[in-house]
């Protein structure tokens, strides 16, 4: 079953680290990577541009409406994702406690949901 891991953080947090702490997140992470990678179990890992950089469409009675920033205003932001392969709920929980950003921020892990007919 596939699963994605919305890997969410608050930007402030990466934004005040040092650089070479930085380095060694984007290394580590880039490791788990390719170990998940390795295991077959990767599908797809992306980090996210910054929050500063999005836009939330919406359309309502025909028209689109166009804002900026995310579309929830919380603490944390999506930062990124990680879709993964895996035989069970459990075990895409075991892969998603290994991703580095959970140190720092939160894991959210869903199911994907198959649309019948697709």
């Amino acid at each position: 079953m596939k699963y994605v891991c919305l890997v969410y953080g608050e930007e402030k947090d990466l934004y005040a680290m040092t650089p070479e702490r930085l380095a060694k997140l984007d290394a580590d992470s880039l490791a788990y990577d390719r170990s998940v990678e390795q295991s077959g179990r990767l599908i797809i890992a992306q980090a996210l541009q910054s929050v500063k950089t999005s836009k939330a469409v919406r359309r309502r009675k025909g028209k689109r409406l166009i804002t900026d920033g995310p579309f929830a205003e919380t603490k944390e932001q999506l930062l990124g994702f990680v879709m993964i392969e895996a035989g069970d709920l459990d075990e895409a929980l075991e892969i998603a406690g290994g991703i580095p950003l959970a140190e720092i921020g939160t894991i959210e892990v869903r199911a994907i949901y198959n649309v019948p007919g697709s």
